[in-house]
C-alpha cells in the first residue's frame, strides 16, 4: 500500500489549501483514513480521519470548523479542504490508513499506513 499527499505549498494567513491522498497498490477503499501534521519541534498531532464509509468525521480541536475531510472511494482518494489558515497551521501533513474502517477512538488509533508528507506553510 502506498500513501501519496500532494497538495502543500505556501499561503497566506486566512486563505484556503486543499491537500489530496491517493492510495495505489492496494484497494484500501474501505480503509478508514488520517491526516496529521507535524510542526518543527513538536509532536506529531492528530489533525483529522474518515470512516470507510465516509459517514462520519473526527477533527482535532486546533482544526475544528476550518478543517474538513473528505473521500472519493472510486478515486481511492481522501481530501483535507483546509481554510482560514493560520501561521499555526504550518506543519508538514502526513495521510494514513488504518484497517479499521469504523475508526473506533481515532484520535488515539494506532494507522497502519503512512504517506510521505506534503509541506504546508501559512504566512502571517
Amino acid at each position: 500500500v502506498q500513501l501519496q499527499a500532494s497538495g502543500g505549498g505556501l499561503v497566506q494567513a486566512g486563505g484556503s489549501l486543499r491537500l489530496s491522498c491517493a492510495a495505489s497498490g492496494r484497494t484500501i477503499s474501505s480503509y478508514g483514513k488520517g491526516w496529521f501534521r507535524q510542526a518543527p519541534g513538536k509532536e506529531r498531532e492528530f489533525v483529522a480521519a474518515i470512516t470507510g464509509s465516509g459517514f462520519t468525521t473526527y477533527y482535532g480541536d486546533s482544526v475544528k470548523g476550518r478543517f474538513t475531510m473528505s473521500r472519493d472511494n472510486g478515486k481511492n482518494t481522501v481530501y483535507l479542504q483546509m481554510g482560514s489558515l493560520e501561521p499555526e497551521d504550518t506543519a508538514v501533513y502526513y495521510c494514513a490508513a488504518s484497517v479499521w474502517s469504523s475508526l473506533p477512538d481515532a484520535h488515539n488509533l494506532r494507522f497502519d499506513y503512512w504517506g510521505q508528507g506534503t509541506l504546508v506553510t501559512v504566512s502571517s
